[in-house]
């Protein structure tokens, strides 16, 4: 009895160890270094979220569930740049994500990517040989209590970088929240300009942003003529 006791223990312990060595070896193969990764370091589990439920075919024109749901209707539209801030880039992917009209990243029980932290929000855009993309969505809330203006989140993953990267937030400018913020938080420039104008068209509300690549971005391997 004694001998199948002892048996089953070191069963247990290999098992044990055993799984330890594999999470270990997943944490080493899932870890990297900030000081040189593109972009620098990012929040953990928030970047890989730009994958989840990513389609195979990306076109330059997304319509988010908002743009059906109540709301104000919003198209984000503009250009992605190279580093030089002039010459189109194309084949560059833009993730999106942003809160829904009463400013929560709320899920949806449709599919499992839409219950993420990052809300059923959510697509993505690749770009052309122009550059340029365009988003159909609702414009989205606040937070709830907190004095931070209503924001556009957006990962940027570029066809010969390795990673992805973060970029600023787009802001609006008629925000009522957006001056008392500016008082004490600095909005900065990252990968474009982080607030924006909003035009009117009729029932919509128009948002031109465009993006420059490795602007203000850490790590970034490209320089202004094609150099690296």
């Amino acid at each position: 009895m004694r001998r199948i006791l002892s048996i089953g223990l070191a069963i247990t312990f290999f098992a044990t160890l055993t799984a330890c060595n594999i999470q270990n070896q997943s944490a080493a193969q899932t870890s990297y270094d900030s000081t040189k990764r593109v972009g620098g370091d990012c929040e953990a589990g928030y970047c890989d979220l730009i994958y989840v439920g990513m389609p195979k075919e990306i076109n330059s024109v997304d319509t988010s569930a908002g743009w059906n749901e109540k709301g104000q209707k919003l198209l984000i539209t503009g250009t992605v740049f190279q580093i030089d801030g002039k010459t189109p880039a194309p084949n560059v992917i833009a993730y999106y994500h942003h809160t829904d009209n009463n400013g929560y990243y709320s899920p949806r029980n449709d599919k499992p990517e839409n219950q993420t932290r990052h809300g059923h929000l959510r697509g993505w855009v690749k770009t052309g040989p122009d550059g340029k993309y365009a988003i159909h969505t609702v414009r989205p809330a606040p937070y709830p209590g907190e004095q931070i203006p209503a924001h556009v989140h957006w990962l940027i993953k570029e066809p010969d970088i390795e990673n992805e990267y973060w970029v600023g937030d787009l802001m609006f400018e008629d925000d009522k929240l957006l001056i008392p913020y500016q008082k004490n938080h600095t909005v900065g420039n990252r990968g474009g300009r982080g607030v924006e104008r909003v035009l009117l068209k009729g029932d919509l509300q128009i948002a031109e942003h465009d993006f420059v690549l490795g602007l203000g971005v850490e790590n970034y391997p490209k320089r202004i003529g094609g150099e690296k």
